[in-house]
C-alpha cells in the first residue's frame, strides 16, 4: 500500500478497498470453532444485519492479519497485527515487512516503512469512501446498504460468502466478498477491481474489546523525516 505526491497511489486504494477498515479468525478454522457450526438456513438480509451488529458492538478490537495481492503483473504477501479503536482509530502493523504502518488516528491516515526517505499522509475524511470495505470493522456501516447486488453462498467450515459491488465504487471494484461466520465476523475479505487485481486481507485471532492504550494510535514523525500531503485520486 503506497502513497502518491498529488493522488493516493494504487496500493493505497487496495488497502483503502480491502484501506479496509476490523471475526477476524485464520481462514474461517478459528471462527468455526469459536462460534460453532453454521446454521443450515440464513437469508442475505439476516446474515448482513448480524455482521452490523457484531462490528457495532465492539469498542475495541485486535486481531493478526495477512494480505495477498495479485495483479500488474506481480504477486504479494504482507503480514502483521491490527489495533481498531473507536471512534476511527485503525493501526495495521507489519511484520512483514518488518517496520512497516498503516495508520488512521481519527484526523490523519498515515503511511511510513522505517528506512522511507519520506512520511504520506492523506486526510482521514478524504478516505472515508474508498475505507468502507474495512469500515466495516469499525463499525461504521450498514452492509445491506453498502452493497449492491448482495448475494449469499455457503463456504467451507460452515461458514457464508456475501459478495456485491460496493456503491459509488463502480469505476474501481467490480465485486467484494466477505467469508463470514454465522454470527456475523469476518474471517476474510477479498476486493476484485477492474483491472483484474484481487486483494485478499485473511484474518487470525481475534480479541474483541481488547485493552489498546489510546496512544498507539498517535504517529510521531522520526526526526528528520519530511511529511508529504498526498490527495486521494479523483
Amino acid at each position: 500500500m503506497k502513497f502518491s505526491v498529488g493522488r493516493v497511489g494504487t496500493c493505497s486504494r487496495r488497502m483503502a478497498f480491502a484501506c479496509a477498515v476490523l471475526a477476524l479468525c485464520s481462514g474461517g478454522a478459528c471462527a468455526h470453532l469459536l462460534f460453532g457450526q453454521a446454521p443450515a438456513q440464513v437469508s442475505a438480509h439476516e446474515l448482513a444485519a448480524r455482521v452490523d451488529r457484531h462490528y457495532d458492538q465492539l469498542h475495541s478490537l485486535k486481531a493478526g492479519f495477512r494480505e495477498d495481492y495479485a495483479g500488474l503483473g506481480m504477486n504479494r504477501t504482507e503480514s502483521g497485527t491490527l489495533f481498531l479503536r473507536k471512534p476511527g482509530r485503525m493501526l495495521w502493523q507489519y511484520s512483514t515487512p518488518a517496520g512497516k504502518i498503516f495508520l488512521l488516528d481519527g484526523k490523519y491516515a498515515w503511511l511510513y516503512t522505517k528506512g522511507d526517505a519520506q512520511i504520506q499522509r492523506v486526510p482521514a475524511k478524504e478516505l472515508d469512501d474508498l475505507r468502507s470495505p474495512l469500515r466495516f470493522l469499525l463499525g461504521h456501516t450498514q452492509l445491506e446498504k453498502e452493497l449492491s447486488g448482495l448475494k449469499l453462498e455457503g463456504a467451507a467450515n460452515g461458514l457464508y460468502r456475501l459478495s456485491g459491488l460496493p456503491k459509488g465504487q463502480e469505476n474501481r471494484v467490480t465485486r467484494l466478498e466477505l467469508t463470514v461466520t454465522a454470527a456475523g465476523a469476518i474471517s476474510s475479505l477479498e476486493v476484485q477491481e477492474v483491472d483484474g487485481a484481487t486483494t485478499r486481507f485473511t484474518f487470525t485471532g481475534e480479541q474483541p474489546d481488547a485493552t489498546i492504550p489510546a496512544e498507539m494510535f498517535h504517529f510521531t514523525p522520526p526526526a528528520g523525516v519530511p511529511v508529504v500531503d498526498a490527495m486521494p485520486p479523483v
